[in-house]
């Protein structure tokens, strides 16, 4: 079993965070797919609202 990288994990956390100022602890309780969701979900609304093709958290850009 691997671990989900760390870096990773902060990268989503702060991503969520400075968009929808949500607490430390709510992030953490997150689970994996909920808070890649909830990034998917931001890049969306913020590629509509800039008119950019892809966002920062889109599956496959990394």
């Amino acid at each position: 079993m691997r671990a989900y990288p760390v870096d990773q994990l902060y990268a989503e956390m702060a991503f969520i965070a400075y968009h929808f100022h949500w607490p430390h602890a709510e992030l953490m309780s997150l689970e994996h797919r909920q808070r890649r969701q909830w990034c998917e979900e931001i890049s969306q609304i913020n590629r509509r609202l800039n008119g950019a093709e892809v966002g920062l958290f889109d599956i496959g850009v990394r």
